[in-house]
């Protein structure tokens, strides 16, 4: 995710970080030499081009904005429900480790905080495509648990059989222990819908329709601009051209929030928080480092 201390409207104009400017920079070439040509043409050979109305394009081109918007508030609601859920996960993990401070010295306590790191570990390369055991093991090496799929989804079943030995020894009361499975569901619902926003993409004839309709209104448009604005075309054409295939591709962007793209969310750094947060309520002074920006990117 991109991070800018203050959005400095030099900056703002200037920067490629996070731009989708190198992108898409060949369509807008593309269509821009396509306006030059046609400029030429239509001055060379005036009598060979009619006078064409833009009355069509801009009807086209409202049509084509009401369906990019409703793609991308689609798209970047998805953006969004991920955050959100990440931020559930933090919030029930500081709410475990507040709830069984009754238990503080038993090592089942220690074993549990742990196990959730390795949990959003897991969930982490879940989602990244990365390899689960390998991002989790440094979290849940030599505990006993069997692993067949879904790396994430089996530590938390890990860590509800320890809050059943826990409730079955007496170390907590009925009530703390509903009051924990509570956290546990909450924190596997996290996961469910994360994983139904990685699996589950915007139905495809939408997206393939917008780009087909965006390239066709870039294309068409020189045709229309070449007669009333001569020279100027060019320009207004690649203007044109840069916002709706930006758009475009920031739905792109947005529609898979889990990934390595700069825009994506910056799950790494949630994760830290999530380690921070288990080890604190360990009483650990020395807490992992929080991470930073670098070069205005958290990941």
């Amino acid at each position: 995710m991109v991070v800018y201390p203050n959005h400095n409207w030099m900056v703002v104009l200037t920067t490629l970080k996070g731009s989708i400017l190198i992108r898409i920079a060949p369509r807008i070439l593309m269509i821009t030499l396509l306006a030059v040509v046609i400029v030429f043409f239509e001055k060379s050979y005036p009598d060979l081009f009619i006078n064409v109305s833009a009355t069509p394009l801009t009807l086209l081109g409202l049509s084509l904005s009401i369906f990019m918007s409703f793609r991308n508030s689609s798209c970047y609601e998805r953006w969004w429900e991920g955050r959100k859920m990440w931020g559930l996960i933090v919030i029930e993990t500081r709410a475990i480790g507040r709830e069984t401070v009754s238990i503080e010295g038993h090592p089942l306590r220690e074993e549990i905080m742990m196990l959730i790191c390795g949990f959003a570990h897991a969930m982490n390369a879940h989602l990244r495509r990365q390899d689960e055991w390998e991002a989790a093991k440094p979290w849940i090496a030599n505990k006993d648990f069997e692993y067949v799929d879904n790396l994430s989804d089996t530590i938390l079943n890990a860590i509800a059989k320890r809050f059943a030995a826990l409730h079955a020894e007496g170390a907590i009361t009925e009530l703390r222990y509903l009051e924990l499975e509570k956290r546990l569901w909450s924190m596997s619902e996290a996961h469910a819908n994360c994983e139904r926003i990685k699996n589950t993409p915007l139905p495809f004839p939408y997206t393939l329709l917008l780009h087909r309709t965006t390239f066709i209104f870039c294309l068409l448009l020189p045709f229309a601009m070449a007669q009333p604005l001569g020279w100027l075309a060019p320009f207004i054409t690649m203007v044109v051209s840069y916002t709706f295939f930006g758009l475009d591709a920031i739905g792109n962007e947005l529609e898979d929030p889990f990934g390595n793209e700069v825009n994506d969310l910056p799950t790494n750094a949630m994760v830290r928080v999530i380690e921070r947060d288990a080890y604190r309520a360990l009483g650990h002074t020395e807490l992992p480092p929080a991470m930073k920006p670098i070069d205005h990117v958290l990941s």
